[in-house]
Formats: structure tokens, sequence, C-alpha cells
């Protein structure tokens, strides 16, 4: 039987990174950089060298909307052409999210696109962390928040006609919005992230808001 050798690491000290070169293969909307690296090792030495290309996306922010009132979310469904190259269904429930502009904080985001993708306007944020959502080719990163409900403009569509956007909205009971998660029905990541917190966080952020 083979013996399987634990590292037990130091989580504050994470090691070294040496890069030898980084360029710009490709430079469009997106860009992709690449690296040739070499990083620190458990037992100690550096790596051989290593080539890596990594996709900069730019960084985003996601909100989960939730009414405190009626305990509901609003979720988002639009078409991505990732999930369709995937193999998978194609039109995702999503949380609103969207890409932080130059000079603008990841708060200020949420609020233009939660209006833009969502006809909503919100109160409070609730920061639920942020998430490096495919670190082994991406630099992206999402701050996920859990934002406030004040009221919604109904649409039948909602999105930004120049950029072929075509977004409707659900609005359910949070308790539905968890069986949907439970089931696999949702397939995003940063969605199922924030339907869990708020499984968990339900009744403390319910308190929280109705009660100022």
């Amino acid at each position: 039987m083979s013996k399987i050798k634990t590292v037990i690491g130091d989580l504050n000290n994470r090691g070294n990174v040496e890069i030898l070169e980084k360029t710009t293969p490709f430079k469009g909307y997106f860009q992709v950089d690449s690296y040739r690296f070499r990083h620190s090792l458990f037992e100690g030495g550096l790596s051989q060298e290593i080539t890596r290309e990594v996709f900069e996306r730019g960084h985003a922010a996601a909100v989960l909307l939730f009414d405190a009132k009626t305990d509901e979310v609003i979720l988002i469904e639009q078409f991505r052409a990732g999930a369709y190259a995937a193999a998978m269904d194609p039109w995702l429930i999503e949380v609103v999210a969207g890409i932080i502009e130059q000079g603008e904080t990841a708060e200020e985001l949420a609020h233009r696109e939660v209006m833009e993708e969502s006809g909503c306007q919100i109160g409070r944020l609730e920061k639920i962390g942020t998430f490096l959502m495919t670190p082994g080719g991406s630099s992206e990163t999402i701050v996920l928040f859990c934002g406030e409900v004040l009221n919604q403009e109904i649409q039948n569509s909602y999105g930004l006609d120049h950029e072929g956007e075509d977004i409707c909205t659900h609005k359910i009971k949070a308790s539905e919005s968890y069986k949907l998660m439970h089931t696999g029905k949702i397939t995003n990541a940063i969605t199922a992230i924030a339907l869990q917190w708020l499984e968990l966080n339900n009744e403390r952020i319910r308190t929280k808001w109705l009660s100022d």
C-alpha cells in the first residue's frame, strides 16, 4: 500500500512567485496574458519553469436581490453562449452581475447593473464575499452582495440592446429558490453561492433589515 504524505502549510506564509516573463499575445475586448514563472514548493526550493495563459476579463460584482418584507428573491434569466458551448442548457437562472468599469466601485456597479438587468431599485447591500471564479486560467474576481429590493419597474424584458441582452426576471419565494439550487436547476456557480448564503442567513438578514 502506498503512503500518502500530508504537507501542513503555513496559511500566513504562502511562499514566493518569480516572474520570468510576461507578454500579452492577444488584446481585444478582453485580453490574454502569458506568464513564465517559478514558485515556492511546499517542501522547499522552487518549481520548474511553468508557462500559463491567463484570461483577463476584468473584475465583477453580483447581487442577489432579496425582498425582506415578502421573503422573496428576484433572479434573472438570460442566454449564455458559454453554457451552450459546454452542451448545457444555455438559458441560465442567475443573480444580477456585471463588469466593474474603471473608476467605479463594486457598490456603484451593483446599483447600476441591478437597474439595467432587473428594473429594481435597491437600498442596503450586505457583502457576502469576494470570490475567484476560474483561478486556474482567469484573474476574474466577483464581489458578491445581497441587495435590499425597494421596488421594481415591471417590463417584459431588461438589458441593454447594444450589448445584445435579453433578460427576464423571476420573483419567487426564497424557499423555492433553495429548492432550485438543491435540485440542480441552478448551474451558475456564483448564484449557487448566493442562495446557499441566504439559506443560512435568511433570518438574520430579515431581522436586520426589517428592524431598522
